[in-house]
Order: structure tokens, then sequence, then C-alpha cells
């Protein structure tokens, strides 16, 4: 799984440096392609295809009929998806739509998050945590639910 914080920057043509340690699990455990796509607090998500995969299998599960917020977080989430693959040189390309959603222009902040990589304007990325409640007050909400 992916875990660890890597800073890069992003090249003029919106390109970006895969972690070589992310560029490793994929290659061990699954196929060399991710989908990429809009994540919530602002940043972009990166799921290995396998991962992808399971997490349409849920969202096909959801009724959309008669909730409009699912049809609302389902449309966010796949209208923003495209395939991406790491070139020879370890670099994907961050689309412009994608790049102006997360506010990136040029520093970037990559964080595994087990199952899923995500990137982060640096900006963004130093404003989430200036803002986030104390780390020992989100440990006391989260309770029972993780054992540490």
């Amino acid at each position: 799984m992916f875990s660890g914080e890597y800073s890069h920057a992003i090249d003029k043509k919106g390109r970006l440096i895969i972690p070589s340690r992310f560029r490793e699990i994929l290659t061990e455990r699954y196929e060399e392609k991710f989908i990429m796509t809009k994540g919530l607090d602002t940043c972009l998500l990166l799921y290995p295809a396998d991962e992808w995969n399971e997490l349409e299998k849920k969202m096909k599960e959801v009724s959309t009929v008669t909730n409009p917020s699912a049809r609302a977080f389902k449309r966010f989430m796949i209208a923003g998806a495209i395939e991406c693959t790491v070139d020879k040189q370890g670099r994907i390309m961050i689309p412009s739509n994608l790049r102006v959603y997360a506010q990136i222009t040029r520093d970037v902040v990559i964080t595994g998050n087990l199952e899923k990589v995500e990137i982060w304007a640096k900006e963004r990325w130093q404003e989430y945590w200036k803002a986030s409640k104390p780390i020992e007050e989100l440990a006391r909400e989260i309770g029972e639910d993780v054992k540490l």
C-alpha cells in the first residue's frame, strides 16, 4: 500500500514525477496505470486501476434515482476521472482541468493514503494542516474505530 509524503514540482507541460517507491508498488502489485480524479479537500486522487475498479463497484451499488447527493458525488468522482500511465521518466501528465481544480501551479506534495495516492498543491497542503484540528483531537474523535 502507499505511504509517505514527497515534494516535487510539476513541469511546464503539466507532468509530475511519481515517487520511485510508488512506482515500485505499481509494478509489483498492479498494472502500471492509474485513474486520476478530483478528490475531496481540493486535491487529486490517483487510484491503481484495480483499486479504481473496486471503487466503481461500490459506487454502482449506491442508488442515484432518488438521491441527488449520490448523483452529485458520482458525477464529481467520475466526470473528472482519466486513465494515466507512468512514462519512461517516471512521470504522469496532469490535465489542465485537474490542475485548475487542485490549484496546482508548480510545487506539489504527493502523499500515500493506503490504496491511493493524493496530489496536493503545496500551498493547499499547508493550509489544510493549519486549518485542521490538532491530531490528538482527531484521534479522540475517531476513538475505537482505529486502534493505534
